[in-house]
């Protein structure tokens, strides 16, 4: 599975966002931002003004091919395929034949099933899902029972699940036996708190499968392609013979050489492939409520019902309807779903008030890897749309708060966060300490955050509601009666997940404790030859006492396991197995750690009696790195047993 950078994933993160040093990519794109009047959104002028901009953008992006559909009135307005499906071949994409990965647009399908058994009767939304399978998830720690309504709004409150969520050309999981074998533990009670989850859409595709009677892959097939006349799509994995010549080969750049077929092991969440006409068409069906052509896969209540009745996370922010969030620009209200594999990055966007549909899909991160320009992109490419097409014709927000009260409200938000998508009970939970979300709190009373290697800024515009200088996101805070920040979200990904603060033991102190005690560990060590030399030269035939001797060996240990947590993380990021890496490490760490206290005891016992000042000194220094090491070791769960992540 993918190891933190897949939107299947959460990565690393987890935000799909503005990629640094784009600039020379921002050029040709904002270029056509902003326009005095919107242009007529016709063939003619979408099809040129796309072909102006995507073939240089994909070559300063470092992004080998591309394909983009745009949908009007009912109909197909332009699908065309940019750059190369298969970049050392020079196979040009071809938007009615080329396979693309759209990774968790695949979502939109799962939920299009679940709403068609809701309207048989066979599901109810608001039911305890266990009555759907055939093994037990547990309420949540107050006892809500989990239902299909928290799976399609991303509130479950389950803890993110990364291992083995996506491989290379591996045979095709079994969704029941993935499912059972890990079931991660609650963040948060269901129904309360946003948490992006693959596990849990993952579980309602496995209870289409169940009500249904047929296999996942063959009910979406019947039920949603054929109907639509999607016939060079599939969810099937490996990919059916007659499909295998149409796939974009996937790259992380356009300089790398490409990777194998990724196989989700969560297959409802992810492992859609298709072209870009297809998806056209799935677009065209829910911008006619459920319809095309003599296809009905929904009734248009239910396509409302799903665009309309919202879970806001905040109050004046957006949310998230059954599976559609939303993500409105320029005052025109837009539903849809992003998806992110490692190699493919996609964004399904309908305006459903105007009739309009975007879909574009990219084979490559591109320069910069996990938060590279070919997903900066994508991105940008929506807004340009907007703005030409769809300007915003309203007036600019006016601050409803003085200077005075915006410093004040920034000082309150400045500060270290993390997110509610996470992971909790496994060594993960140390990215809350070594990489959380810091808001600054800037002189003029804006706010300034640094996110997915891209510096955005904030303006107050009324009591703890901010909005982005020169871009279209939205931030939102809630104080308690102490004016202390309980909690904030912002857009586009409110829906998935807020910011909460980071507790006392993953803050700044705790992490500077941690540093300091990794530095005492890394200077026993290194200086142990030295003392040992030093001995020798002055004629010193005592031995060092015993106790000094196992601290040192428990230090040489604690610099041994934090190589081979290196290795762990090295394996998240190029998805090998780590089923040797982690157990090694997690084992040298309890040794090393809790061994080293006990061994900084004992020297401390006789050193604090006997000793002279530095070695009184010493001892403590080592006593308190080795307890430093166990506690915070134990809370990130790098002294642990549990293998999953």
């Amino acid at each position: 599975m993918n190891k933190k950078r897949t939107s299947l994933s959460f990565a690393k993160p987890l935000l799909a966002a503005l990629a640094l040093c784009a600039g020379a990519l921002l050029q040709p794109i904002a270029a056509q931002a902003a326009p005095e009047a919107a242009h007529d959104l016709n063939a003619t002028d979408a099809e040129a003004w796309l072909d102006g901009l995507m073939p240089s953008a994909l070559n300063m992006a470092h992004v080998p091919g591309a394909v983009v559909v745009l949908v009007k009135d009912g109909k197909p307005l332009v699908q065309k395929g940019y750059g190369y499906a298969d970049w050392d071949k020079r196979t040009p994409v071809d938007a009615e034949r080329t396979l693309f990965r759209p990774g968790s647009v695949s979502k939109l399908f799962t939920w299009t099933a679940v709403m068609q058994l809701v309207e048989q009767g066979k599901l109810d939304l608001d039911a305890d899902l266990n009555k759907y399978i055939d093994f037990k998830i547990p309420a949540g720690k107050g006892g809500t029972a989990l239902t299909l309504r928290h799976v399609m709004t991303h509130t479950t409150g389950f803890e993110e699940v990364a291992r083995d969520l996506l491989t290379y050309d591996t045979a095709a999981p079994d969704l029941g036996g993935v499912l059972k074998r890990y079931i991660p533990p609650y963040v948060y009670e269901p129904g309360t708190t946003p948490g992006y989850s693959n596990y849990a859409t993952s579980l309602a595709g496995y209870i289409v499968q169940r009500v249904s009677g047929q296999p996942f892959d063959d009910y979406v097939e019947q039920h949603i392609f054929k109907p639509l006349g999607m016939k060079d799509a599939t969810f099937r994995q490996p990919l059916p013979k007659a499909l295998e010549a149409q796939m974009s080969r996937g790259y992380k750049s356009s300089d790398d050489k490409p990777l194998g077929f990724e196989v989700i092991s969560m297959p409802p969440a992810g492992s859609l492939s298709a072209t870009g006409a297809d998806m056209g068409r799935f677009m065209l069906a829910y911008l006619q409520q459920g319809k095309l052509g003599d296809a009905q896969i929904l009734k248009p209540e239910t396509v409302q019902l799903m665009h309309t009745k919202l879970t806001k996370p905040l109050p004046d922010l957006l949310g998230i309807g059954l599976g559609f969030y939303q993500q409105d620009v320029n005052g025109h209200r837009v539903v849809g779903h992003g998806g992110d594999t490692v190699l493919f990055h996609t964004d399904l966007l309908l305006f459903p008030d105007d009739g309009v549909g975007i879909y574009i899909s990219v084979n490559s991160p591109g320069e910069g890897g996990g938060h590279g320009q070919g997903k900066w992109l994508r991105d940008r490419l929506f807004e340009s749309f907007a703005d030409r097409y769809l300007p915003d014709q309203r007036p600019a927000a006016k601050p409803q708060v003085d200077e005075a009260t915006a410093k004040q409200h920034a000082q309150q938000l400045a500060g270290a966060y993390r997110n509610t998508r996470r992971e909790d009970s496994t060594f993960l939970s140390l990215l809350q300490m070594v990489s959380p979300l810091r808001v600054q709190a800037l002189d003029d009373g804006r706010i300034a955050i640094d996110l997915a290697g891209s510096r955005s800024v904030f303006r107050e515009i009324k009591p703890y509601y901010w909005e982005e200088d020169h871009g279209k996101r939205r931030l939102q805070a809630v104080v308690d009666a102490s004016g202390k920040v309980v909690h904030w979200g912002l857009e586009p990904y409110v829906f998935a997940f807020i910011f909460e603060p980071v507790p006392a033991m993953a803050g700044t102190t705790a992490l500077v404790l941690f540093c300091a005690a990794l530095v005492s560990v890394l200077l026993t060590v290194l200086l142990w030859p030295v003392a040992a030399v030093l001995r020798r030269r002055h004629g010193i035939a005592a031995k060092p006492p015993k106790a000094v001797s196992w601290v040192r060996v428990a230090s040489v240990l604690a610099v041994v396991a934090l190589g081979l947590w290196g290795v762990v993380v090295a394996g998240l990021e190029d998805l090998k197995d780590t089923s040797t890496s982690l157990p090694a490490a997690q084992i040298v760490t309890l040794i090393a750690f809790v061994g080293g206290l006990l061994a900084a005891l004992w020297h401390a016992k006789t050193a604090l009696m006997q000793g002279g000042k530095a070695s009184r000194l010493l001892s403590l220094a080592w006593l308190l790195s080795f307890l430093v090491l166990v506690v915070l070791g134990t809370y990130h769960h790098m002294i642990s047993f549990n293998q999953w992540y």
